[in-house]
Order: structure tokens, then sequence, then C-alpha cells
């Protein structure tokens, strides 16, 4: 054969010249190494993840708080906290049935069923966010995908400790990550299989279940997929526009419209409690600064930022099609008018330039939003979804080879990236942002992890009963125990121990029941039976505290406290001395007494309290905004005022 004679494509590798037979070979092992490098890349990432999550695996008092709701819907009492009482105290309802679901089919304790969601989904969220990378950035025998952005995500403390910790964060971030991908697919395909499509309209409009502020991306995201041309059907635009919203609406409006019957508000009671249509931007800053500054947050930002708009720049004008990070529709000369700048607009949505947006804008939107309501007391964990949105896109990052073995910047300028993010996440990984231990700073923030296990002395506080080494939850246990009769369970004001406020005489054969009123809701109830109630003065299991106002320089999330005189007259406890706590005052109880006969705050009370009929049902619908936005004063001699109501203590005696 002659050198340089012209061979038929996919000749075999033998029957080649010696220069492309070598070259084919060195491309076949380019080809196996790269997809090698990307798949131990998912690994080794997913396995730090899961050794990080269970090297610090707990289970948080607010955890406990859905398991309470997952105990009562296994027991036959629906879903509810206290049985009788209609309240939503858990802000994620995907989670609240996921939990349930499993716990059922499993049959497993219910804190062994959350810690093994909650690991599971987090695992799966990363490769799920970069498998969506890999496919935005594509694939060549010359480029290696290489773990960025999720080194970020999972090197930061809070992310691993809210890996587990019961709470629906794993399940959050599990929603985008998939959301990421489907979308990525969706706006990489030639033909798009309608499937496939509608199971991403349908994830996409679950978001208001998964966490009422994820409503916002998963609008932003059906609105593109809405917008975007219909896909080949023989079904007219309109209708098929009309199936979009069918299957993304059935499962949330259902359920909306159910809740405000039977809850009577149009969104959990957790956001009455915590009012999350408030503003307090300065607590916001601090807030957002408690997890940016300590870990240096902004250096990986910077430099991924940096690598995504190089790799994007050098990229421009070399690939096209849905496949590139560019624009659907730049090519049509001449000045188009509106109609083609729609269509243009319209198919530019769907394309991987669009998806970044969503994700991109959806998680600086969603900053602004958490900065706006004050942030939270939990270090970093409010802000973990915005931060997962943000790295999407760089959760892997693409290293190509130079050519011809010659000095390439743009290759250097990755390489650096990189290693810059991986010495970075070594650091942060190792490091820690609060050190006040069992001590809550004057910022109000808190390391949730460390603050419950030096509290319960517990390394892994799982269990209920690991939070009976908490102070006061013994002796609360105690407590019930030793007062057959009932009564409520007040903790003294130096928080030492506990008063029982007795029940009226005469006491029912079975007791008058107990009811405890403590901030801590989940080591709480989830150590006493399902008979005993158990609220908390800042309203999330309680509509009389939750539908206080929201006291101004409060601790953020816990910024309402309702006072003790209310729950002995609501929970028809003897109101008198000497069989109520000292310190209690007897004008305020006979003052409380009188502002809970107000006709709006009965029927507030009886949107969660009375028989669930028709016409209750009917009437909460009705009434779920006004509900929402109803607002009692804490001192009850101020709420008889707003009541216009007669004060008992300005009364003469007769």
């Amino acid at each position: 054969m002659v050198e340089g004679e012209e061979r038929v494509e996919g000749a075999p590798t033998a029957q080649l010249p010696v220069g492309r037979a070598r070259r084919r070979a060195d491309d076949a092992r380019l080809s196996r190494l790269s997809r090698a490098t990307f798949v131990g890349g998912i690994a080794l990432t997913a396995v730090l993840f899961a050794a990080g999550g269970w090297q610090r695996r707990w289970i948080a008092d607010d955890g406990l708080i859905v398991l309470r709701t997952v105990r009562n819907l296994l027991a036959g009492n629906g879903p509810v906290f206290n049985a009788g009482e209609r309240v939503e105290a858990n802000t994620s309802t995907a989670w609240t049935y996921i939990v349930w679901f499993f716990s059922w089919l499993t049959q497993i304790r219910l804190e062994y069923v959350v810690l093994g969601i909650a690991l599971t989904l987090s695992v799966l969220a990363v490769v799920f966010a970069m498998m969506g990378s890999a496919r935005l950035w594509g694939g060549s025998a010359s480029q290696f995908l290489l773990p960025a952005g999720v080194l970020v995500y999972i090197a930061l403390p809070p992310s691993r400790d809210y890996a587990s910790s019961g709470l629906e964060s794993s399940l959050v971030i599990f929603w985008l990550a998939v959301l990421w991908w489907a979308l990525v697919r969706w706006s990489q395909a030639e033909k798009v299989r309608l499937p496939g499509f509608f199971a991403l309209v349908f994830w996409a409009g679950l978001s208001p279940l998964i966490r009422p502020e994820m409503t916002l991306v998963g609008a932003l995201a059906l609105m593109m997929i809405f917008l975007a041309p219909v896909p080949e059907t023989r079904l007219r635009p309109w209708v098929f526009r009309g199936l979009i919203v069918a299957v993304a609406g059935i499962v949330p409006v259902a359920y909306q419209i159910w809740r405000m019957g039977y809850y009577g508000l149009p969104y959990p009671n957790t956001a009455v409690a915590k009012d999350a249509g408030g503003a307090k931007w300065g607590q916001g800053l601090v807030y957002f600064w408690n997890l940016i500054g300590p870990y240096w947050l902004l250096v990986p930002l910077a430099l991924l930022t940096v690598v995504a708009g190089v790799l994007v720049w050098t990229r421009s004008g070399t690939r096209g099609g849905r496949h590139a990070l560019g624009t659907a529709g730049a090519a049509d000369g001449g000045k188009p008018d509106l109609r083609t700048r729609i269509q243009r607009f319209s198919r530019w949505l769907r394309t991987p330039t669009a998806v970044v947006v969503l994700m991109v804008g959806s998680g600086l939107l969603l900053t602004v939003y958490e900065i706006r309501v004050g942030g939270d007391f939990m270090h970093g964990r409010m802000l973990l979804p915005q931060l997962f949105c943000l790295i999407l896109p760089v959760a892997v990052i693409p290293l190509r080879l130079p050519e011809n073995r010659k000095p390439d910047w743009v290759f250097a300028v990755v390489l650096a990236a990189f290693l810059g993010t991986a010495g970075w996440a070594l650091f942060a990984a190792n490091t820690t942002a609060i050190k006040t231990g069992t001590k809550i700073s004057s910022t109000g923030i808190v390391d949730e992890r460390v603050y419950y296990v030096l509290n319960t002395g517990h390394d892994h506080p799982i269990r209920a009963e690991d939070y009976l080494d908490y102070p006061r939850m013994r002796a609360m246990v105690k407590n019930i125990t030793e007062t057959p009769d009932g009564g409520l369970l007040l903790n003294s004001p130096s928080f030492m121990f506990w008063y029982v406020a007795p029940p009226p005489q005469p006491i029912p054969d079975e007791g008058a029941g107990h009811t405890v009123f403590f901030l801590n809701l989940g080591m709480t109830s989830m150590n006493v039976p399902l008979d005993v109630r158990v609220i908390d003065q800042m309203g999330l299991a309680y509509p009389l505290a939750a539908h206080t106002e929201r006291l101004t320089d409060g601790r953020i999330g816990h910024d309402k406290n309702l006072y003790p005189d209310w729950v002995v007259v609501d929970a028809g406890m003897v109101d008198k001395h000497p069989w109520m706590p000292w310190y209690l005052d007897d004008r305020w109880t006979a003052q409380a007494r009188v502002a809970l006969t107000c006709p709006a705050t009965q029927d507030l009370l009886a949107s969660t309290r009375a028989p669930l009929t028709f016409d209750r049902w009917r009437h909460n619908v009705q009434q779920s905004l006004a509900f929402a936005k109803y607002r009692i004063d804490r001192v009850p001699k101020y709420e008889i005022e707003r009541c216009k109501l007669v004060d008992p203590t300005l009364v003469p005696p007769s």
C-alpha cells in the first residue's frame, strides 16, 4: 500500500497507514480515559459527599417536627401536628408525604427512614448536577470533564450538615438537580419525545410542594417551556400548551384547594409564624455574610465565573445548534420586525443558554429574597439552594487538551481554576465558621448541629430519645407521668424546671390531658404520646401564636412570643392563684379570656378546630387569604382595645 492512499472511512485499523492508525488508537484511548475521568469524578464526588454527610449525621429538632406529623398520619389522625387541630407545621408538603410513604412501606423507625432518604437524595443531587453540566459542555476524546462547582457545594460544612438533618434541604437540591438535568436534555434534543417532555413539565409543576420559594424556579421553567416552540405533534399549538398547563398544575392546584379548605390558609402555617413576606434587610445581609465571609466563598465563585466566561467566549462561533452555549436564530439577516424577534426569542428559550440563565438567575433572585426576609437562624441552611443553583452550570468544567502539545492559554486557565477550586475546597471543608458552641451570638445565628451535639452530649443526635439529654426534657416526661389528671406544662422563667397548671374539677375518668408549651417542638413532641398536645410560643404548631405581630428586634426565625397567660385560658386550665404559676398575673389571664372572645379570633381558631364539615371547608377556602393576614396583639389589654371589647379589670366589682 502506497503511503497517503485514500482509505474508506471505518476501515479496520490494521489496513490503515501507520500514522493514521496510531492517531485512531490514541483517540480511542483518550476517549476511554475521558469517560473514565468523568465517571470517576462522579463516583469520587458522590463518595466524598456521602462520607461527609454520614460523618455529620444528625436529626435536627425541626426535623423531628416533620416526624410528629408523620406519626399522626400513620396513626390515622391526618396530616396534623396535634390531633384535633388542623395545622400544617411542615414547610415542605412533598417532604412530609415522602417520609410518610417510605415509613409506611418499610415499617422502620422514623428517624432512620428520614436519615436514609435525606442522605440518598443529597448524593443523587450532586450526581444529577454533574450529569446535567456534562451535557451542557458536551464531550469529546480530547476533553476531560472535571468536578468543580460540586466541590464548592460539598466542601461547605453546612452542606454536609443538611445532607441529613431530617429537613427538606436534600429534597430541594435533588429537585433542582433533576430539573436542571431534564431542562438541558430538552434544550439539546433534536426531537422532543412527549413522555419525557411531560415528565419534565410535571416535575417543574411540583415546585410549590417542594418548598414555597421554589415556586419561583418552577414557574420560570414552566414559562420558558410554555413559550418555546411546540414540538411536532398532531395537536394544535393552543391545545398542546393547554396540556402543559394541565400537567403542571394538576397536583399543586388540587393540593392548594384542599389546603385552603383543610387548614384555612393559602400556605403552610410556618409562613405565617415567620411572616415570610416581611422585610429585614439588615439581618438578611448579616446572614448572607455569615456564610460568605468565613469560608471566603467568593473566591471559588469568582474562579468559576471567570472560567465559565472564558469557555463560552472561546466556544462562541465554533459550535452551532442547540448543543452550544449560543443563541438560536442569530444568523438571520436584516433588521427583524416584531414578529421575527418574538420567534427568535421563542427559539432561544429552547437553548442551553436559556437554561443557564434560568438557573443562575433563579439563584440570584432567591438570594435577594432570602436577604430581604432576614435569612434564618441556622447557619447557611437557607442559602444552600441558591448556591446550588449558581454552581449547576459549572458543576463540572471541560479541560480540553492542547492541540499538538502546544501551549494553550485556555487549558491553563481551566486547569488553574480547577486546582484553585480544589485547594479552596480543602480549606473550606476544615473551617469552623461559628465557634460559640452552645451560646447563641448577638446575630441570632447558630451552628445548629454543633449546638445540639453539645447540648445533648451525643455526637450524632438522631433518635428522639437522644434529645432527652437536652435540658428539661427528662423532667418534662417525668412531670407528665406524675400528673395523671393532666395539666399545662409551662417552663419556669429561669428555664430550670416545669410548672404544671392543673385542669378544673371534676377530672374525667381518663384524665383531662396534657398540653406542653415549649419552643423546641420536635424533641418535645417526639418524646410524648400523640394524645399530649404540644404547642409553642412562636406559632409553628399553634395558630394563636402564629397570628401575633412580629417582634421588631426579635431573634430571626423566633421573633414571635406569645405570653403563657393566653395558653392557660385557651387550654382550659385553672386561671387563678394559687393554682397558676406564681409569675403569671390574674389580671392578664382575665384579659386574655375576654380577648379570646373576639369574633374574628374565634373564627380563625374555628378554621382549625371546628369539625371539618363541607360548610366549614367552604368557609375556610373563602376566608383563607383573610385568615393568613389576620394578626392579634400579644398583650391582652391591647387586643381588647383592638377588638373593642370591655376590659374586665376596669369594670368595678358589683
